[in-house]
């Protein structure tokens, strides 16, 4: 993919744009309820979940009674606000996409509402095909919201459609997925709320070095 699709208006260092916590969510209560339904139908019960970019909030329902939540983001004091994580790695992908995790450890992984961030998100797809169990899920949720300065110029030029279109060629050219699958939950709501979509792609079943 060219790389001027990754470009950003301010292209400066991420660590000094996410070192203040934002103990904010970024999407209305009505967005986060169909994110959670999202995990609600995709996400193992009782498993080991991987949150990428992962905040203060990480929507899971409580009903899915993970094993393990890891979150991997930039902002230890958001984390650490996270009731949901049970570990907290600081790490950033747009510098280093390798991930520090071993081979097939985690039965799933998403990233909510923070993809249009991600500046080598075909290192990243593919370092999370990595340390997934074959057949696992891995869920990108998306949603119109986003920090103008620092989403990547190719997210900024699509619509809503041809964002899943982009996401999931991240999922095929990462080469570790298959079966994508897309989720439409911007129908109008009353009282309204943001849209919301998915793309989500499995684990092959064949583990490749």
């Amino acid at each position: 993919m060219p790389l001027e699709f990754f470009l950003r208006i301010d292209d400066s260092d991420d660590e000094l744009f996410y070192s203040t916590p934002r103990l904010v969510v970024h999407i209305d209560d009505g967005a986060i309820a169909k994110v959670s339904d999202i995990y609600a139908q995709l996400l193992p019960q009782g498993g080991m979940i991987l949150d990428l970019m992962s905040s203060w909030r990480s929507h899971l329902p409580a009903h899915l009674r993970p094993s393990r939540v890891v979150g991997l983001g930039m902002n230890r004091p958001e984390m650490e606000n996270n009731p949901a994580l049970n570990e907290i790695v600081i790490h950033n992908l747009n510098r280093e996409p390798r991930l520090p995790f071993n081979d097939a450890e985690f039965d799933a992984a998403v990233v909510t509402v923070s993809i249009q961030y991600m500046i080598r998100p075909l290192e990243v797809f593919a370092e999370v095909g990595r340390i997934l169990k074959p057949g696992a899920p891995f869920v990108v949720t998306y949603s119109n919201r986003m920090f103008p300065t620092k989403a990547i110029a190719v997210w900024q030029h699509l619509d809503d459609y041809d964002r899943s279109k982009l996401v999931a060629r991240y999922f095929i050219e990462g080469g570790r997925f298959e079966n994508m699958d897309f989720i439409d939950k911007s129908e109008p709501t009353s009282p309204p709320s943001d849209p919301i979509w998915a793309v989500v792609g499995y684990r092959t079943l064949e583990v490749n070095p």
